[in-house]
């Protein structure tokens, strides 16, 4: 039996693989039908209570046993149950794959009313007297009292090895030059913590680019304008140029036809004298 486990759940987890999914079963169809019970451990067993324990479930090595708290209901379904111990008013389960859950349900089911009917009328049995009912002794199914480690001192003969000692650094006598922030030719540092000195001559440095700007583009602009002048004055120079050529030729032309009328007037009148 689970005896360490203080819960239902881990009552079904310490079990093996078989008995786990039998009795997980009928855990299960206990909750189900019996609406309103309440699980818990005790000496070893899983109890189901409704105003005191009503059923106990227990799981040993080779089968599992089912008590109930109302013999009378047990009494009126013995002739649907095999393994039934009237003594203890129990049943015993030796073939876990084949447990008789429907009538199991309608046990589960008529001893809640039995147990209604009995809280109406008087109160239910003790814990105690269903102990006695099923034959579990207080001190076989108790619960083996905690492991408790006490701790062993050292031995007489063993010597305490003494701390290492802690060497506290003294305080220096004279004092000590704290050092200075870096300067701002440190790239690191940022502009805000740099000296006014330079912050002023960085806005005067600002101030001074536009005119700087404007200077050189008025430059370029008087360049610009001497270059087109000079392209013009070349320009009309190559066609002063180009003038005087044509003049010369064309009075060149002139003087030729003239020397050539002057030669064919003087060959005719050669010819005449002739």
């Amino acid at each position: 039996m689970g005896l360490t486990a203080t819960t239902v759940g881990g009552y079904l987890r310490d079990l093996p693989a078989d008995r786990r999914v039998a009795m997980a079963r009928v855990c299960s169809m206990i909750r189900r039908s019996a609406r309103g019970v309440r699980d818990s451990m005790r000496y070893g067993l899983a109890f189901y209570e409704l105003h005191g324990p009503l059923f106990a479930l227990e799981s040993t090595d080779k089968d599992m046993t089912l008590f109930v708290a109302e013999p009378e209901v047990m009494e009126q379904h013995k002739s649907s149950l095999q393994n039934y111990i009237p003594e203890r008013c129990a049943i015993r389960f030796t073939d876990l794959n084949r447990i008789p859950l429907d009538s199991l349900e309608k046990i589960v089911r008529d001893s809640v009313a039995a147990r209604r009917e009995r809280l109406k009328v008087g109160s239910a049995p003790t814990q105690k007297e269903l102990l006695a009912l099923w034959k579990i002794t207080e001190e076989e199914a108790k619960a083996p009292p905690p492991i408790v480690v006490i701790p062993m001192g050292r031995d007489e003969t063993e010597t305490e090895e003494p701390a290492p000692e802690v060497q506290v650094p003294e305080e220096p006598k004279e004092p000590v030059e704290i050092l200075r922030a870096p300067t701002f030719k440190d790239p690191a540092m940022t502009a805000s913590s740099r000296p006014k000195k330079q912050t002023a001559e960085t806005e005067e440095t600002k101030a001074e680019k536009p005119k700087r700007k404007t200077a050189a583009r008025k430059k370029t602009a008087a360049k610009t304008a001497e270059g087109s002048e000079t392209v013009k004055k070349t320009t009309a120079k190559k066609t002063t140029a180009s003038k005087k050529t044509a003049k010369t030729s064309g009075s060149a032309g002139t003087a030729a036809k003239k020397s050539s009328s002057v030669k064919k007037k003087t060959t005719a009148r050669n010819a005449s004298e002739k």
